[in-house]
């Protein structure tokens, strides 16, 4: 009997699988450890980070909430010192997300750093419904850019990012720290409705309509200079590497370093997937999806999906919950999204997709009635929710688990 340890919230849970039934126990893949802090400084000091910061200009940084696992803390440590006395402002990426909480502030930017922040009312939380906005320009494809005047009107910013897989923009970072981070909720709308086309993915960025359509429009940001950093965290959250300088440049400098980390070679699909959300990923259903999402891909036509995630936070979107709560199935929800699309629907997409071929069952913290809206299937436990699958897809069946389903992107060899 395999004894095989998953994360939920802050602490681990211990569940047991025959030898026999598990395929296999697959985490973002073992990369080299590696000095941070002296590898960071010198990746500054080859992109001029110094230079850029020269001047008595504000700079403002835009850094990640508290549902991404981007280590802005871990890099403020290293530059702080250098850059405190600087007039320096930090707005929030929130995209269309809540505000962060002080124990997701501290989270973000560190204890001692956000407490010294806070005392010089050096940061603002991007509210992407009231905050006042100013019209940049157009993309190609017609997304209007509408960013944060904080942002627009800065002569000078930094965006602190990480690069991991993601289920419809291919990868998060570079200029998502933008759009959606300090967009308009219309600007955000308009680009995430192209999140349900089939083409926009994880791993994919060619042909993807929502990576091309922020690419584009970053095209507005000409008259601000911006210097990125993206960082690339190992699956113990160690960063692993670190690029530096143009928006653009940094961030594809960081894809093929997120690729060796975060695709995991899996042999084949099984019956019954177990794919975990882990911490600060959980903080609610919205967030947590991408758990589904990396899930799917090593599930069989007809399996079950087992999601484990805590949802600290609850629901965490209330109108895409609000759609799969009015339908009686999953391709009701698909055909209400092709008659009106506003945000959020993309997620209630995703998820009802799935299980037009599958099913998703759920143990989180999420009242019962609540979980059972959006079409997943509650259990107390994983070891129940395992037990209940067997019964279904037979003794033999196999099972394949994803303790950081959220960051893992399996790859399967035999399909």
């Amino acid at each position: 009997m395999a004894k095989v340890q998953i994360p939920y919230g802050k602490e681990k849970i211990e569940i047991e699988i025959n030898d026999n039934n598990l395929q296999g126990v697959y985490f973002p893949n073992d990369v080299e450890k590696r000095e941070f802090a002296a590898e960071f400084a010198k990746n500054l000091e080859n992109a001029n980070f110094a230079k850029f910061m020269e001047g008595d200009e504000r700079v403002v940084f835009i850094v990640n909430d508290g549902t991404r696992p981007t280590p802005t803390a871990k890099v403020l440590k290293v530059i702080y010192d250098d850059i405190k006395d600087k007039d320096i402002y930090f707005i929030i990426a929130t995209g269309a997300h809540r505000a962060p909480n002080d124990e997701e502030f501290e989270y973000i930017f560190g204890k001692e750093i956000y407490e010294d922040l806070k005392a010089k009312d050096r940061i603002w939380s991007h509210d992407a419904k009231n905050d006042e906005m100013v019209y940049l320009g157009k993309s190609t494809n017609g997304t209007e850019m509408y960013l944060n005047k904080i942002v627009a009107e800065a002569k000078k910013t930094i965006v602190i990012g990480s690069v991991e897989p993601h289920y419809f923009a291919g990868y998060t970072g570079g200029r998502k720290g933008f759009l959606p981070g300090v967009a308009s909720y219309e600007t955000i709308t308009q680009n995430h409705k192209l999140a349900l086309n089939k083409s926009a993915k994880a791993l994919a960025l060619d042909g993807n309509p929502v990576h091309e359509d922020m690419m584009d429009a970053m095209n507005v940001l000409k008259d601000i200079q911006v210097f990125s950093i993206m960082t690339i965290l190992d699956k113990d959250h160690n960063v692993y590497e670190t690029t530096c300088g143009d928006l653009v440049g940094a961030f594809y400098d960081a894809i093929d370093s997120a690729k060796k980390v975060f695709c995991v070679d899996i042999e084949e699909k099984t019956d019954i997937v177990i794919s975990v959300a882990p911490y600060p990923m959980d903080i609610d259903l919205y967030q947590s999806q991408k758990a589904i999402d990396n899930g799917k891909l090593a599930l069989k036509e007809g399996g079950i999906l087992i999601f484990v995630s805590q949802c600290r936070m609850g629901i965490g979107g209330k109108t895409f919950f609000d759609l799969m709560a009015s339908c009686a199935t999953p391709q009701e929800v698909l055909d209400k999204i092709k008659v009106e699309y506003k945000l959020g629907y993309h997620k209630a997409g995703k998820m009802a997709e799935i299980n037009t071929w599958a099913q998703t069952w759920g143990v989180t913290e999420l009242p019962e009635d609540e979980i059972k809206a959006v079409h997943i299937k509650p259990f107390d436990s994983v070891e129940a929710a395992l037990e209940k699958a067997f019964e279904l897809k037979g003794k033999d069946a196999k099972v394949t688990v994803l303790p950081l389903g959220s960051l893992s992107v399996p790859n399967i060899l035999n399909d």
